[in-house]
């Protein structure tokens, strides 16, 4: 993704909808209206959310192409609000999104199945490719409904983006991690950053989960380590953006984002799921979690990097939508953290609900859930996809567990999918690592383009 402000010129259309239940205890004159006590009310907001942000989608439009969003959003963002829809239809059952969810993500899929599409390698980077990823991983594990027989599906396609990245573990420089692009010439490729190794380590978690295959826990408990070892992840367990190759990694960029502790939380949920509760990943689970208070004002959720100095751009403003979804998700798999999360939760949800005031037709949500009924004056994807999955999130307690393939998942899966066979890097070939089913890897494509990396670097100690 890129950390690059851009502005919006014009709006769509808006289609104005019926406000919809209470917000817990209180009547309002503004705002979405949400009683976070009752399962209904909840389902209702999110509807009504699920809806306003889907006003922002043009890919369903005739000439338009499936699963893209119109500028100014990058191509990583649309799958990431996939994501959010694959959530909606767990936590609702309303399926109004799934054909759209579902064409989209196929369109997008490249002709080797691995999110590599032609419409964006140019410019693409291992964190842009993991969030559609994480989206297929979702889909396998809550039984989203199977792509047809005949197209890629979703297990797969989640296996096919980690053999990709597997194949691109880099050890030239700061021992190992993966870099922010995948293409030298590409602003940035001297860049690796904790989005870019949580989505892989969040992966692999998950896979190693729902397959039982211990090469992907392998493969996640080595990013976990890199991570903490390079000081991309300090003692007390705060995620810091990133550093460069050029001083192997020397100069930890401490701005921290909501994002980078949320995927980082689900992964360590799942190994800790995956080896029966271990001591280690209760300590590191724990330590996420506790960690992550930086991003709470009075239990409610906010971006403090960017919000206080009015400096977010349109990639910051979805940031809270994966920290709510990942916190809530990582209820399922380390239950113990229940009281904590839901506390965070609902208090964020029924700021967030305040939020949804503005816009032309009223109910648009700002991003500054801080800030009250006092519509903050922006909207979006973002700040609808972060506001939809911190409501949404609050009916975690009434979804079923996640499926495995050994518990009722359907999703058909494929250890070697991916871009190839070879490494990028022969040094790194996956045969280092153990386990009966080896994944694949990558064959990386050479293209010309070059890319800005820009926004906010100011440092948070």
């Amino acid at each position: 993704m890129r950390l690059m402000p851009r502005c919006r010129d014009s709006y769509p259309s808006w289609i104005l909808r019926t406000s919809i239940t209470l917000l817990a205890g209180s009547t309002l004159t503004a705002g979405l209206q949400l009683d976070l006590t009752d399962p209904n009310s909840i389902k209702a907001a999110a509807s009504n959310v699920a809806y306003n942000m889907m006003t922002f989608y043009t890919g369903n439009h005739t000439g338009d192409v499936p699963g893209n969003l119109p500028a100014p959003y990058y191509w990583w963002e649309a799958g990431a609000m996939f994501g959010a829809l694959i959530d909606y239809y767990y936590y609702t059952n309303d399926s109004t999104y799934n054909d759209v969810v579902t064409e989209g993500m196929l369109w997008q899929v490249g002709p080797d199945n691995d999110f590599m599409t032609p419409n964006q390698t140019k410019t693409e980077g291992n964190d842009d490719q993991g969030f559609w990823a994480m989206a297929a991983m979702a889909a396998a594990e809550q039984k989203f409904p199977d792509p047809p027989a005949d197209k890629p599906q979703w297990l797969a396609l989640a296996q096919g983006v980690f053999n990709d990245q597997a194949s691109r573990w880099d050890t030239q420089y700061c021992n190992g991690g993966l870099r922010w692009q995948i293409f030298t010439f590409n602003t940035g490729y001297d860049y690796k950053n904790s989005i870019s190794n949580g989505c892989f380590f969040n992966l692999g978690a998950r896979l190693a989960v729902y397959t039982g295959n211990d090469t992907y826990a392998q493969w996640a408990e080595k990013t976990f380590n890199w991570t903490q070892a390079v000081q991309l992840m300090d003692s007390n367990y705060h995620f810091y953006d990133g550093a460069h190759t050029t001083r192997n990694c020397s100069d930890i960029n401490k701005l921290q984002w909501t994002y980078n502790p949320g995927v980082f939380l689900l992964g360590a949920a799942n190994m800790y799921n995956y080896t029966n509760g271990s001591a280690l990943w209760v300590e590191r689970i724990n330590g996420i979690l506790n960690a992550t208070s930086i991003f709470f004002q009075n239990d409610v959720m906010y971006e403090v990097a960017c919000e206080p100095t009015n400096t977010c751009d349109t990639d910051n403003y979805s940031f809270k939508a994966y920290l709510s979804r990942w916190m809530a998700a990582s209820i399922k798999y380390a239950p113990f953290i229940n009281g904590t999360v839901m506390n965070l939760l609902q208090k964020s949800a029924a700021a967030a609900a305040l939020q949804c005031s503005g816009g032309p037709n009223g109910q648009m949500c700002g991003q500054k859930w801080t800030a009250g009924a006092t519509w903050d004056g922006t909207m979006g994807v973002g700040q609808q996809m972060s506001a939809l999955e911190v409501i949404q999130g609050n009916l975690i307690a009434q979804v079923p567990i996640p499926v495995t393939n050994k518990t009722g998942g359907t999703s058909q899966g494929n250890a070697a999918a991916g871009g190839g066979s070879g490494s990028a890097n022969p040094a790194l070939s996956l045969n280092t690592i153990t386990g009966k089913d080896k994944a694949g890897a990558g064959v990386l494509t050479t293209l010309v383009l070059i890319s800005v990396i820009g926004g906010a670097w100011w440092m948070i100690a």
